[in-house]
């Protein structure tokens, strides 16, 4: 069962992983760092949000509307944090 565990530790890295590489990569774009008419990076930010925003239209929905300001990337994270949390407070029922 500490495979299990193990397992589910790795996913919640990787989802954490990825929200925060979409994060600064959107103040990248935003600040004019990085430009969505070179190739790379507009492949790497076409497929992060095709990945994330299923996510993150499921959390907008049940957040009040806010303009300019998109606080679904911090509650995915929370959500993240708190499972992490939760799974390792409960570590001793994987065994």
């Amino acid at each position: 069962m500490k495979s299990v565990y193990d397992i589910l530790m790795l996913i919640l890295g990787v989802v954490q992983f990825v929200v925060l590489a979409h994060v600064i990569m959107s103040w990248l774009i935003n600040f004019q760092v990085l430009n969505l008419r070179q190739s790379l990076v507009a492949q790497i930010w076409y497929g992060l949000n095709r990945m994330l925003e299923p996510i993150y239209s499921q959390v907008r929905r049940i957040l009040p509307a806010t303009a300019g300001i998109d606080f679904a990337p911090l509650v995915v994270l929370l959500a993240v944090y708190a499972l992490r949390i939760i799974l390792m407070n409960n570590i001793a029922a994987f065994y």
